[in-house]
């Protein structure tokens, strides 16, 4: 079998990061910049991404472009993206990334919510694949990587359809693993309490809803974290851009925790 093709020694891959306008995507976009990666940042916020293009520049990606679009909006989401592929070209690396659903117990939830959350993770996840995987298997090289959450091995108090979205997106990625052709992997990175706005929210969000203070909440988190510490993105962000290198072409269909040794599970 013929081995995968290193793009980077030819050309610089062409990355496609979801949610790049903050936090964890924001830290990826610019980590695959600091390797040579040609950047696409996908997110709602155009100023954002705006301001983000040249810091990628500087970073050291050959290239970098904006596209605003909405994960929630899967119908012209694919237009978008067929539109980037015909102007930039094969996209080599794929980060699925965008914010989780809103906290609260599952007995509270609704179909609504259900279906929202579905439709933003799995569905939206999905069509990016299969817009991006004729590309990738011409080009023998394809790295698909999935922001998740360790919810995937663990549930998390009040984050009922949170925990029930992460744990499909994680069974849609080991499946897709057994399908991909060689030399296009699929691999899920669960964040543990990491030091992002998203976070902050979550523990606003949750104090509203209960008997403790934002600074209980994360008091509690923190005495569950064996390192002492919540983790930065831009920890998160070098896991990501190990897993987008050929150093990590043996690694397909594993979900990784990066969480400071939180989770129980073995």
């Amino acid at each position: 079998m013929t081995p995968p093709a290193d793009p980077s020694l030819t050309d610089s891959p062409h990355a496609l990061v979801c949610g790049a306008s903050a936090g964890i995507g924001r830290a990826t976009a610019l980590a695959l910049a600091s390797i040579g990666s040609r950047v696409s940042v996908l997110a709602r916020s155009g100023d954002a991404l705006n301001s983000l293009v040249p810091e990628l520049r500087a970073r050291g990606a050959p290239e970098a472009n904006a596209i605003v679009a909405d994960l929630d909006d899967r119908e012209a989401l694919g237009p978008t993206v067929d539109d980037l592929l015909g102007r930039h070209g094969a996209v080599h690396i794929l980060v699925n990334n965008t914010g989780g659903p809103a906290p609260g117990p599952l007995l509270e939830a609704t179909e609504e919510q259900f279906l929202e959350a579905f439709g933003r993770h799995v569905l939206a996840s999905h069509l990016l694949v299969r817009r991006v995987l004729p590309g990738m298997r011409e080009s023998n090289y394809g790295r698909i990587i999935n922001i998740v959450s360790t919810s995937v091995r663990e549930p998390i108090a009040g984050l009922g359809v949170s925990n029930t979205i992460r744990g499909a997106m994680a069974s849609w990625a080991k499946t897709l693993s057994r399908e991909l052709p060689p030399g296009v992997t699929i691999n899920n990175v669960l964040p543990g309490f990491t030091d992002t706005d998203r976070l902050r929210t979550l523990a606003e969000d949750i104090a509203a809803t209960g008997d403790r203070s934002v600074g209980e909440i994360r008091e509690d988190w923190l005495a569950s974290v064996p390192e002492g510490r919540l983790g930065k993105p831009d920890e998160l962000a070098a896991v990501v851009a190990f897993l987008a290198s050929p150093a990590a072409s043996y690694i397909r269909g594993v979900s990784l925790p990066v969480d400071g040794g939180r989770l129980n599970a073995i």
